[in-house]
């Protein structure tokens, strides 16, 4: 079975130091995994927080269904992540004593069900970013260069 990716944070890998990822479900309505099918979501600029005893993902819009009625949920809203209680009880201990923060990377269907991977991430420096565009276009100039010479 392949999964079918609906959306991405290409932000995040620029962004972040990526440490560690995990597989959450989500809960959301029916209207939502409606809108979540044709492919309406982002996940920039969000964010997941420990709140109590379960893991929310805020941020994430997800469009409201065109067919849907007047009940629609509120595209922004605070949506459950499910992990089981050890993931959780980890989560809360990286994010507390290293200073991590908690950010998705992708929204994807696995079969029927809608999957988020999270990542425990640190967040780069200004020179770190610099860095990674310098070597970027050095990379770029030594392909054309390369290119060219065939």
């Amino acid at each position: 079975m392949t999964d079918k990716i609906v959306a991405t944070n290409r932000q995040a890998r620029f962004e972040y130091n990526i440490l560690e990822s995990f597989e959450a479900g989500i809960a959301l309505t029916g209207t939502e995994v409606k809108s979540l099918r044709t492919g309406k979501a982002s996940l920039s600029n969000s964010f997941a927080r420990i709140e109590g005893t379960g893991v929310f993902l805020h941020g994430m819009h997800i469009a409201p269904y065109a067919f849907g009625n007047i009940a629609n949920p509120d595209p922004l809203r605070p949506r459950q992540l499910l992990l089981h209680k050890k993931q959780i009880k980890r989560l809360a201990g990286e994010v507390t004593t290293k200073k991590l923060t908690i950010i998705p990377l992708k929204a994807y269907f696995k079969g029927s069900i809608v999957k988020i991977e999270i990542a425990l991430a640190k967040g780069k420096k200004l020179y770190d970013k610099r860095a990674v565009i310098k070597q970027r276009e050095s990379d770029r100039e030594l392909k054309r260069v390369l290119r060219n010479k065939k």
